[in-house]
């Protein structure tokens, strides 16, 4: 079972997204801001970050960097409602992005794209 750390300072965001990804069958952890995201990183070693660009004490692209210098290979996933972030070099560290949204189907899928691609792919194992 993969690990997401799910990185928001909303609330209502960040229990949503733990409900959902528990329902998909994934380990749930969660931080409210950059630093805390930061410390469940060195504590869990997730399989995946869910991040948050705008986020107190440290933002998304500060703690993008970061998550790629301690865990080289963790991918990102930047959830945002704010595109322009990727003007800024720091979110080239980022795996993938998807606009924040209460339709979790596109963050759903982009998860499984990183964690299983092969179950997005219908399992054909590189025919």
């Amino acid at each position: 079972m993969a690990t997401l750390l799910i990185a928001d300072d909303n609330t209502d965001i960040r229990e949503l997204y733990k409900m959902e990804f528990e329902c998909e069958g994934y380990a749930v952890v969660t931080a409210s801001d950059g630093v805390e995201a930061l410390e469940m990183t060195k504590i869990h070693c997730p399989d995946l970050v869910i991040l948050d660009i705008g986020m107190p004490e440290k933002d998304g692209l500060e703690v993008i960097g970061e998550i790629s210098r301690l865990n080289g290979g963790t991918p990102v996933i930047v959830n945002t409602a704010y595109p322009l972030f990727k003007m800024d070099f720091r979110a080239h560290h980022a795996t993938s992005w998807v606009e924040k949204s209460s339709n979790t189907d596109p963050l759903i899928s982009a998860v499984r794209q990183i964690v299983e691609p092969d179950s997005e792919s219908g399992g054909n194992g590189g025919e």
